[in-house]
């Protein structure tokens, strides 16, 4: 019998680590994190990595591991992912992949396509226009050279249409033509599962954990990231409104505010991936049904 992947994925605030550790524990498992947010150290608050207790009753990978001055690509993600998940094989039937990063996950999975690389005068040269022009001139550029890719895209994220764009630039191909290319096959299983909750209870979930971030210190940890707020591990919900307060744009209420409706944004954008039929669907009470998924 082949291997088998168990993606446990979902949007933010659902309450995917207490499931998995649940599953894990049943499984006498190890869990492989796909929330690329967490990824770095110093950044815990922020990013809700799983406590110090969650993290002793289950063996995590990927759990601040990197320098939040590395860059860190999604294909290096998927190159280490799989070596760690060959190790991991030669004691386990199973391993559980849990996160919100919908693309890693299908990095790890399914294999990512082969985009040409694109140079840093590339990279350069896109920057500048995005910062003179706007997301809104490069979203309709986008649609004039790959009108496929515009219509699938998230036009209002700069990394993902500025991508797009920059694979272009190398050859004057489309984005979406490399994306027709077959990927490179798995020689493991993959069961997928998201986890769902009603939308006005999880954007409430989301605003009651803001605040108790704000109880638990993330200002005092978002004051001491400053001066790294350059990096792009930095550049994410959390850190970005509390440099807006730091740098007296926003008061600290409108910067709470801030997180809340950005947050319940970003958890959208998750439900929207998630929402794939390939994923199998439960809540976090149905633990008994999605063991026996797995065992079946």
């Amino acid at each position: 019998m082949k291997k088998k992947i168990i993606v446990i994925g979902g949007p933010t605030c659902i309450g995917k680590t207490d499931l998995c550790i649940k599953l894990a524990e049943k499984f006498q498992s190890e869990i492989i994190s796909a929330d690329a947010r967490q990824f770095y150290k110093k950044l815990n608050i922020g990013v809700a990595k799983p406590t110090k207790a969650q993290l002793e009753k289950i063996r995590h990978h990927f759990i601040g591991h990197l320098s939040i001055e590395e860059k860190y690509s999604i294909g290096q993600y998927e190159k280490d992912t799989l070596d760690l998940i060959k190790k991991l094989f030669k004691k386990h039937n199973l391993l559980f992949l849990c996160g919100g990063s919908g693309l890693y996950i299908d990095a790890v999975c399914e294999g990512l396509h082969q985009f040409p690389k694109v140079n840093e005068s590339i990279k350069r040269k896109m920057k500048i226009i995005l910062e003179k022009k706007g997301i809104n001139y490069l979203s309709n550029r986008l649609k004039l050279i790959d009108p496929e890719t515009y219509k699938t895209i998230d036009k209002k994220n700069p990394r993902r249409v500025t991508r797009a764009l920059e694979v272009y630039e190398v050859n004057k191909i489309p984005y979406s033509n490399y994306k027709k290319e077959p990927k490179e096959k798995r020689d493991f299983e993959t069961i997928f599962i998201s986890l769902e909750k009603n939308r006005e209870s999880l954007y409430k979930k989301i605003n009651n954990r803001v605040d108790e971030m704000i109880k638990m210190g993330l200002v005092e940890e978002a004051t001491a990231l400053y001066n790294y707020r350059q990096h792009q591990a930095l550049n994410t919900i959390g850190y970005t409104e509390i440099f807006n307060y730091l740098n007296k744009t926003h008061t600290l209420c409108e910067a709470i505010q801030e997180i809340k409706k950005n947050t319940r944004r970003y958890a959208k954008r998750q439900i929207n991936w998630f929402n794939n039929p390939k994923y199998h669907k439960f809540t976090t009470e149905e633990v008994e049904q999605i063991t026996q998924l797995i065992k079946n």
